[in-house]
């Protein structure tokens, strides 16, 4: 299956070679709540982002060790590339996901999707 999406102004878009997962995750970390999005995580293969370089704009935070994409236009929040991590908040350095904002996925409906939460609040 291929997923598509895009931000608001549509200036970047997305494909995913991939299926929505069961669960979507919720961070609750200082950036994360802010933000908003709810991840899908997949394998950096699976992802596929087609926006110019200038339209692309990467925030990184306290550990530099995620890189969150957001459009440089809309503001959007579009992914995030980061080292896997456990569920204790422990990181694993060789491992790399890509957390997609599940929100931005073409037909779905991502406030009606089972979540799971993650402490990232008291673990980061």
């Amino acid at each position: 299956m291929t997923i598509k999406g895009s931000c608001h102004c549509g200036k970047t878009s997305f494909e995913i070679d991939g299926n929505v997962p069961e669960q979507l995750t919720r961070c609750t970390c200082s950036f994360c709540s802010k933000r908003g999005a709810l991840y899908a995580y997949y394998q950096p293969e699976q992802f596929q982002v087609n926006a110019s370089t200038e339209d692309d704009e990467i925030y990184r935070w306290k550990t530099k060790l995620v890189a969150h994409h957001f459009c440089k236009n809309c503001g959007i929040p579009i992914f995030s590339d980061s080292p896997a991590f456990e569920r204790d908040g422990s990181w694993d350095k060789k491992t790399r996901r890509i957390g997609v904002n599940a929100r931005l996925f073409d037909d779905f409906d991502a406030a009606s999707a089972s979540v799971s939460v993650i402490d990232g609040k008291n673990l980061w």
